[in-house]
């Protein structure tokens, strides 16, 4: 299934799931109740490669398989190369590591201050509130313990979590993840942003979630009142390709932004998925479309079983460069490298700095033309007297 750049189309329907009633198509739960999760489920559906029939077997120990139906329902079904078959069906290509991937590819374990609270960064703390998410990405980051396929046994505490939130004064960023919080009940999310509203130094709370994208029937009236407890909810989403912004998605991204809340998106780069740049343009124009702002271009992980992929970062670098200068600036999204062992998310961009000799800059435009600014022409105008004749 090619990337489409008709943004007047927007996929829509049922499809295989055309018989089934509209109130339960559009109810996040039956959604849930309904997943794919062995491969029998998939009998009538499509056709598995050999390495995704091996690969049903292998995900018993990795990463459990969960798709909504609204979800798979994105799968070309006579495509065994389609970048949404990619994201979630899972390959036997999984149980082949290397020597440089890890279970806990970013170092989370070495700044978990306590059960669910990783807090690296001098004012802000990532808050695991579950392991559980709508549908497991292949290439998830925390699949040593989504889904606990691998016997992790993450039971995250709320309350401690919290405690630890208001007993440190510099913390003024919480950043809500899992599993996916939108997962939570209503009533859960809202103790928690409620509970957060009440700290004084918690200036701003994050959510990130992939559930919109998974499962958008999940944007309810409720979910909407319970976001809006706190003044300053902003939501990260997670779509990786343009075949993923669907009318539904399209409706529930501007439900939410109409209700005051800021959306940004994180894509990963993929192999196969979004690493051209046709692609990633088609993906950002929709995103602007559908009141998202487009955030970070991750390089995927250092994850156990992921290396059939991940991409050569220097093809983020060359993606960011085909953008800069040929779309607006609000579309062209951060790319970045979590740094393996906790370093933190390092910036990658195209060197537009060729030198600088002492105040004289030396510039590239996205073009490759050259330019100079040259800060010692840069001088302080005089002050004119002010007087009634020139004044106007």
């Amino acid at each position: 299934m090619q990337p489409t750049d008709d943004r007047s189309s927007w996929f829509e329907g049922k499809g295989h799931w055309s018989s089934v009633p509209d109130s339960d198509w559009n109810n996040w739960k039956w959604q849930l109740r309904n997943r794919i999760t062995i491969k029998s489920d998939l009998d009538g559906l499509l056709t598995l490669s050999s390495k995704e029939e091996d690969g049903f077997a292998a995900a018993l120990n990795k990463l459990s398989v969960g798709i909504t139906p609204y979800f798979a329902n994105l799968i070309d079904p006579n495509d065994f190369l389609c970048p949404i078959r990619k994201q979630v069906i899972p390959s036997i290509e999984e149980s082949t590591t290397s020597n440089a991937e890890l279970k806990d590819p970013v170092g989370e374990e070495l700044d978990m201050v306590v059960p669910g609270i990783v807090h690296r960064y001098p004012d802000r703390v990532l808050f695991l509130v579950t392991d559980r998410c709508a549908s497991y990405c292949r290439y998830c980051t925390r699949s040593r313990m989504v889904s606990n396929a691998q016997d992790y046994g993450f039971h995250p505490s709320l309350q401690s979590g919290l405690d630890y939130i208001k007993s440190n004064k510099s913390i003024r960023d919480v950043l809500l993840s899992g599993g996916d919080p939108l997962l939570l009940s209503d009533e859960k999310l809202s103790y928690l942003l409620t509970s957060l509203a009440e700290i004084s130094h918690v200036e701003f709370v994050r959510i990130g979630s992939r559930v919109p994208v998974f499962l958008p029937q999940r944007i309810t009236d409720s979910l909407i009142e319970a976001l809006q407890q706190h003044d300053n909810t902003w939501m990260s989403i997670h779509v990786n390709h343009p075949n993923e912004c669907t009318k539904e998605l399209y409706n529930a991204c501007h439900k939410l932004a109409k209700a005051g809340i800021p959306l940004g998106n994180q894509s990963v780069l993929l192999k196969g998925v979004n690493d051209n740049p046709d692609t990633m343009k088609s993906l950002i124009h929709r995103l602007l479309m559908m009141k998202v702002r487009p955030y970070y271009l991750y390089q995927c992980d250092l994850i156990e079983g992921s290396s059939h992929l991940r991409t050569d970062p220097l093809v983020g670098v060359k993606i960011i460069e085909s953008l800069r200068g040929h779309t607006t600036g609000y579309a062209i999204p951060q790319f970045v490298i979590d740094a393996p062992g906790g370093g933190g998310k390092i910036p990658l961009n195209p060197n537009y700095l060729e030198r600088v000799d002492g105040g004289i800059f030396h510039l590239r435009n996205f073009e490759g033309k050259s330019f100079v600014y040259d800060t010692g022409a840069v001088a302080t105008p005089k002050k004119k007297k002010l007087s009634l004749n020139n004044l106007s």
